[in-house]
């Protein structure tokens, strides 16, 4: 079994609910429909329902309506998300009226529900931009415990199965904090970690830290950087496999890293890679994608309390389906 259907198959073992905040779009009913179909995930779509039913009828979609459906105009349950928004948000001067209103907007709406207990994750960005998306999660569902730095990992399945878990690796940040200090550097590779295993399945992630440098051999404060950041992850998981800084030959490759890191445990066994900045994680696996044929799944946002995740706006409907599948996964995960 591949990666992608392993993760569907956890998503079917134990249905989350999922919003969709954008359930009239497309590709986005179109997904909804097909997870429906095959049971990866309970959905809850959050819109008109006349108007929800008239374009499934409309596109030929059978399994709508399985999908609990929120009018966001019309909920039972608005005055009650309002106080609370409101109570969330009184120390940056927010009213009940302010409250009344974002309630009505899906993305907050979707936020609320999540917070309340009566969903386990959201996505969007079919329509939406990732500040969109990420603004009402920080606001209302907040950071995990311990974290203050939101990030996002690739899932990189290549063609090379003697690198990584299989040919699999994840990398991280590649989509949220541009220049990283290193106590948030830190945080990411925490967090890097923790998908690793919740979406990748890996039982024992092996992180390395990667840079121009290997274990001193450059001088730089960007190197400092990275080092400080490696005993940090160290003292907030003791638990963790993790080693830096490594350049990524030494990381990834069994001869390359006995020579230049031998006494590293995570030299040349490396499957997950944390990128010293945004700009370095984002042109890394748009390259490893486009030169090297792997397939990038994500990317999965993570150091939120409750899964949120971000599409791309020309995302397809099998990337919304997946995502579904492992924003399940992560959710599953958050409650343990």
């Amino acid at each position: 079994m591949d990666l992608v259907q392993s993760i569907i198959e956890r998503a079917k073992s134990n249905k989350q609910r999922i919003v969709l905040p954008e359930a009239t779009e497309e590709r986005t009913l179109r997904a909804a429909d097909k997870v429906l179909a095959e049971g990866v995930a309970n959905i809850i779509l959050i819109g008109n329902p006349a108007e929800i039913n008239s374009l499934a009828e409309k596109w030929g979609l059978k399994n709508i309506d399985k999908a609990t459906i929120i009018d966001p105009e019309n909920n039972p349950k608005s005055e009650e998300y309002a106080t609370l928004l409101a109570e969330l948000r009184k120390k940056k001067g927010m009213t009940i009226e302010q409250a009344r209103e974002l309630v009505k907007d899906p993305l907050y709406l979707g936020c609320m529900i999540i917070k309340t207990g009566d969903a386990d994750g959201q996505i969007s960005g079919a329509l939406s931009t990732t500040g969109e998306t990420l603004r009402p999660a920080l606001q209302i569902i907040k950071c995990a415990p311990g974290i203050t730095c939101v990030s996002g990992a690739m899932l990189l399945i290549t063609k090379e199965p003697q690198y990584g878990e299989n040919g699999v690796l994840v990398v991280g940040d590649v989509a949220v904090t541009p220049m990283p200090d290193a106590q948030q550097l830190a945080q990411i590779a925490v967090c890097t970690a923790q998908t690793a295993k919740s979406v990748a399945g890996f039982a024992e992630p092996r992180v390395a830290m990667l840079s121009f440098s290997t274990k001193g051999s450059a001088k730089h404060e960007v190197v400092d950087k990275v080092v400080e950041a490696t005993k940090l992850a160290k003292e907030m998981d003791p638990e963790l496999k993790i080693d830096g800084e490594l350049q990524a030959d030494a990381a990834l490759v069994p001869s390359v890293g006995e020579k230049k890191a031998p006494d590293s445990e995570i030299a040349g066994k490396a499957n997950v890679l944390v990128y010293p900045c945004l700009e370095v994680g984002n042109i890394s696996y748009k390259m490893v994608q486009r030169l090297g044929g792997a397939e990038a799944i994500g990317p999965v946002l993570q150091g939120i309390a409750r899964p949120v995740n971000d599409l791309s706006r020309g995302c397809s409907v099998d990337d919304i389906y997946k995502l579904v599948a492992i924003t399940a996964c992560q959710a599953m995960d958050a409650k343990n």
